[in-house]
């Protein structure tokens, strides 16, 4: 009787312990990066539709002001890495030779073709394995655009799939005398964007116009504190005063290799007892650059490092790799 109690017991362990693990798992999320960019040009509507039924948790939208003030979803204030404005307003560039999304009016903006990333001095596309340069169809969008097709598309399967936003280059845009910010939480809050129970987190580079958001805009949603430079891992405490996580390069997470095996920086677990989230950028399968596989860039940062998400341009193999988790 005892040997079947103890082993009923262990079972019982053994299940409470798979539910926990299970429930842990369940928190990371998945953030497709400029959608389905992998296999789509970057932030084209095509792209966003099959990230959508690629099960993400979020999907992701930068946003930069057009000269008639609406939220353009643009990875850059640049136009001529990503479509053919060089070649349809050739005499609308700047003294440093780049188009300005700021100087075209939207429906100026609608007329451009969008293709995947290139190098604009050189023409040649940025990730040669993905879809072909200056083949289909591809336009630009609006902020509302995009917000109407993932808010029909969560109406019309059931699914709840959430935003992920960027505020581009808020200090450039107030130079031109624009309030991006201003602008973008008002769309959001007209779409029912409002606190950290709605489905979106909102993110930027920059800390002094995050914390504005926070404490002078009195925004209530979830705010992710972006890190590009090591010096800003240092910051945390301060961070975590208004933000509720951080997106740090996944390069700042990982330390060195010792055996076969990583060792990571502390920026993880100090993050954790600060209460924020952590959410790295980005797991791409066509630029491994540290691993020999993806699934071992996986591994390593989602489950190792111990972090609560990703952003990634294959929200699939994400998505899967978690599953089989």
């Amino acid at each position: 009787m005892k040997s079947i109690s103890l082993f009923l017991t262990c079972l019982l362990l053994f299940s409470c312990n798979t539910t926990i693990k299970n429930s842990l798992m369940s928190k990371k999320i998945v953030i497709a990066h400029r959608g389905a960019s992998g296999y789509l040009p970057e932030h084209t509507l095509e792209s966003k539709a099959m990230a959508f039924a690629m099960n993400p948790n979020f999907i992701e939208q930068d946003l930069v002001l057009s000269k008639d003030d609406i939220p353009i979803v643009i990875h850059d204030i640049y136009l001529d890495d990503v479509t053919d404005v060089a070649i349809k307003f050739p005499e609308r560039k700047r003294k440093d030779g780049r188009f300005y999304v700021i100087d075209f009016m939207f429906d100026e903006l609608q007329t451009l073709k969008v293709t995947e990333r290139f190098n604009p001095k050189t023409g040649k596309q940025f990730y040669p394995n993905r879809f072909p340069k200056g083949k289909g169809i591809f336009k630009l969008h609006s902020f509302e655009e995009e917000l109407q097709l993932i808010q029909g598309l969560n109406k019309s399967t059931g699914k709840n799939i959430g935003i992920y936003p960027e505020i581009k280059e808020p200090e450039f845009h107030q130079k031109e005398g624009k309030n991006l910010t201003e602008i973008v939480l008002k769309t959001l809050s007209d779409y029912g964007y409002k606190s950290k129970k709605d489905n979106c987190i909102l993110q930027c580079f920059d800390a002094k116009e995050l914390e504005r958001i926070r404490v002078e805009l009195k925004s209530e949603l979830f705010l992710v504190q972006l890190i590009e430079f090591p010096e800003e891992t240092k910051q945390l405490k301060h961070f975590a005063t208004y933000a509720d996580g951080i997106g740090p390069w996944y390069k700042q997470i990982l330390k060195k290799k010792e055996n076969g095996i990583w060792k990571f920086t502390s920026l993880v677990s100090d993050a954790h007892k600060l209460g924020l989230k952590v959410h790295p950028y980005t797991f791409r399968a066509d630029s491994l650059e540290e691993f020999s596989t993806f699934e071992e860039m996986m591994q390593t940062l989602l489950m190792d490092a111990n972090v609560d998400g990703a952003f990634t341009d294959f929200p699939d193999l994400v998505v899967n790799f978690l599953k089989e988790k």
